[in-house]
């Protein structure tokens, strides 16, 4: 294979965060449009924004699936990446960060950080993705940088390095003071870009103090700096820029910047920002996989074996579309790739660099791109595509359990085919969508993450294939788990049936651990479940004592409640007895299972609940009523903020509770006030509401 040149060191790999309406998808667009991507300036409330190319998203002013596009500045290609703000959409967000190199986190100055880009934040954290923060909305009557950077500091646990100082306030936001530089860049109010002076003479003296904290900041941190600033009380543009380049590109500093990108201000600066502080794929480190019982490490690099890792599958006019990241290698129109959780191969089609809805096509992609492919047949979210002569599986991104479903059927019987087609679409495009048929009404079930991802989902099937769909009344996925446990249950499998006979014998303790919080993981799955085995002397072999875990986690599956997956459990093997000739894996596993559904019998179980942190804003003469209507909805409220005449009412509600809330919430605040919702786990459905959940 002929060697092509690393081009990765000019890629940014980025992507955009926020929590909904913090103003995320104009910074996209205003990106562009700095760029040279667009000519027009996309706007979100007018629905001719370039990202938020779905119908849907257009009709409702929102980002729902995360949307690729590529543009050139200062030399260098960004791939850029706007993900979904709202909370049913968490999962594409996962899988967007999976493959990202850097983002930014875009924040309202007036409201600071908020609960969704709080979690996003988080999901950030453990992907280990380098951060800048924009502060948007600087043009907004009570926008406050520095209030905004304290609730940075305060609920992300980060050391803020503030890089610009405001010049104006609210509506006469008109720039900003580079503090690395000393320099004003002022903008005016046309298209046109910033220009660049001397700081205002009013602020020069606050611009001098600001900057003198951020040496002192940076000092603390870096140790190249430190150096230097002890040798000569300060620190020069060229030092500070590669200091906040190690510190962002480590973690242990945020560099922060502010603007108004429906105004158009401050996106330049950002631009800047993003080539000079985040990382190339090449700055990286090499990304792991496995080839067999191997862990290897591949490198950003062209010429090395090929792996990519598909992160999105999507439906378009122009076909099937599998968005990719290469990790190592290179990637031709017609090569033979493998998918190495399948085994099987595929033939590279088109290759697209995408802008949203659409396509620029490319003769190749090589370590560090992401691109679109066109005609891969088997290949899903998550799958991992190599050389076949070079297997490499990659991590996939983790899918959350769904928490809400609804069933669905075709309006006409004779649809009813169409809409399985649909389905099994629909969860390709989207893997935290589950379809499953009801095993006591032959229903069948669409499962995921929020009312809004259901209706976001049914709607799409509606509109794309023309269907009349029934839907059900939204169910949340309720879990059992043991609040008191059994000790010492017995279960002898025992059965003859004239052939081979199965003989086990097993003794279990079944109890409660500590951790109830399984809202990240499915059920039944290993944050949620502990097996161990006491048994000595060799009385059950070990290959027997893994089918009895096994057996044990069949059991999860329906608890005895309500049939609901079961967490929250420790089981250890204290004895058994096996037979010379009847013994064996399946008898064991068939004896795991059985004893397991016994002792949930016959323990104290717990129906467990979905529960989220809902955040109300509402004028200040509607919080009474917004008091009252959490109460009733079983809401335990933990605090208020005031804003400028809005209050922040901050509770944690059963999910269950919260179906229909926007239409109440609208009526109690005439149509004035929002919420958003962040899932917390799962908390013991109290006694008054216990019927009311089993019943459904």
């Amino acid at each position: 294979m002929r060697t092509d040149q690393n081009t990765s060191t000019t890629v940014r790999n980025l992507g955009i965060l926020a929590h909904v309406d913090a103003g995320k998808t104009t910074v996209t667009e205003r990106i562009l449009y700095a760029t040279g991507a667009t000519h027009k300036r996309g706007e979100v409330h007018k629905g001719t924004t370039v990202t938020d190319y779905d119908p849907q998203e257009r009709d409702r002013g929102i980002t729902i699936f995360a949307a690729a596009v590529s543009c050139t500045w200062d030399g260098h290609r960004i791939n850029l990446i706007d993900t979904p703000g709202h909370v049913d959409f968490s999962d594409e967000v996962e899988r967007s960060l999976r493959v990202l190199d850097g983002a930014v986190a875009v924040f309202d100055a007036v409201a600071g950080v908020e609960p969704q880009s709080e979690s996003v934040w988080r999901q950030a954290d453990r992907h280990g993705v380098p951060r800048l923060v924009f502060v948007n909305k600087m043009d907004r009557v009570g926008a406050d940088l520095d209030q905004a950077v304290a609730s940075v500091r305060e609920r992300l646990h980060v050391v803020p390095l503030v890089v610009q100082l405001p010049i104006g306030q609210e509506d006469g936001f008109t720039g900003a003071v580079d503090l690395v530089h000393m320099r004003a860049l002022v903008w005016g109010e046309g298209p046109e870009p910033f220009v660049t002076g001397a700081v205002p003479e009013a602020l020069c003296d606050e611009a001098r103090r600001r900057r003198r904290l951020l040496e002192e900041r940076v000092a603390e941190l870096h140790p190249a700096a430190l150096e230097e600033y002890c040798a000569t009380s300060a620190l020069s543009a060229s030092t500070l820029t590669a200091a906040l380049r190690d510190l962002t590109r480590s973690g242990e500093g945020v560099v922060v910047l502010c603007g108004s990108a429906y105004r158009n201000r401050g996106i330049e600066p950002l631009l800047d920002a993003v080539v000079s502080y985040l990382p190339s794929p090449a700055d990286m480190p090499p990304v792991r996989g496995t080839s067999g019982a191997a862990v290897e490490e591949r490198a950003a690099d062209p010429s090395a074996p090929f792996a990519a890792l598909a992160f999105k599958v999507s439906a378009t006019a122009t076909g099937r579309l599998t968005c990719l990241r290469v990790y190592s290698g290179t990637m031709r129109k017609g090569d033979t790739v493998l998918d190495a959780g399948t085994g099987r191969t595929e033939r590279i089609g088109r290759i697209l660099h995408v802008q949203a809805d659409r396509h620029a096509e490319a003769d190749r992609a090589v370590a560090g791109d992401i691109v679109a492919v066109v005609g891969l047949k088997g290949t899903r979210a998550g799958s991992t595509l190599c050389a076949p002569d070079a297997p490499l599986v990659l991590e996939p991104p983790k899918a959350a359990a769904p928490v809400v479903s609804v069933a669905v059927e075709a309006a006409h019987s004779t649809e009813t085919a169409r809409l399985s087609s649909a389905l099994a679409g629909l969860v390709e495009e989207d893997p935290s969508l589950v379809v499953r048929t009801d095993p006591e009404t032959g229903q069948t079930v669409l499962s995921g993450m929020g009312e809004l991802h259901l209706e976001v989902a049914v709607e799409k099937i509606r509109r794309s294939h023309g269907l009349h769909i029934a839907v059900g009344r939204p169910r949340v996925a309720y879990r059992e788990t043991v609040a008191r446990g059994v000790t010492g249950l017995v279960y002898r499998h025992v059965k003859q049936d004239g052939g081979a006979g199965q003989f086990a014998h097993v003794v279990l303790d079944v109890e409660p651990v500590e951790e109830r919080d399984a809202g990240s993981g499915e059920a039944g799955g290993d944050g949620a479940f502990e097996f161990r085995s006491a048994v000595v002397g060799g009385r059950v072999p070990q290959e027997y004592v893994r089918a009895v875990e096994s057996g044990c986690r069949d059991a999860l599956a329906e608890g005895p409640l309500g049939g609901h997956p079961v967490t929250g459990l420790r089981v250890t093997l204290t004895d058994g007895a096996t037979h010379p000739k009847d013994s064996s894996e399946m008898a064991f596993r068939a004896a795991g299972r059985f004893a397991l559904r016994e002792a949930l019998r016959a323990a104290q179980m717990e129906l467990l609940e979905p529960v989220v942190e809902v955040v109300v804003t509402v004028p200040d003469d509607a919080v009474g009523g917004v008091l009252g209507d959490l109460a009733a909805r079983r809401g335990r409220v933990s605090g208020s903020a005031a804003r400028t005449g809005t209050t922040a009412v901050t509770a944690t509600v059963p999910l269950a509770e919260l179906f229909g809330y926007a239409s109440r919430l609208r009526s109690r605040s005439q149509g004035r006030g929002t919420f958003t919702t962040r899932p917390t786990g799962y908390a013991p459905v109290p006694a008054a509401a216990y019927q009311q959940a089993l019943s459904g």
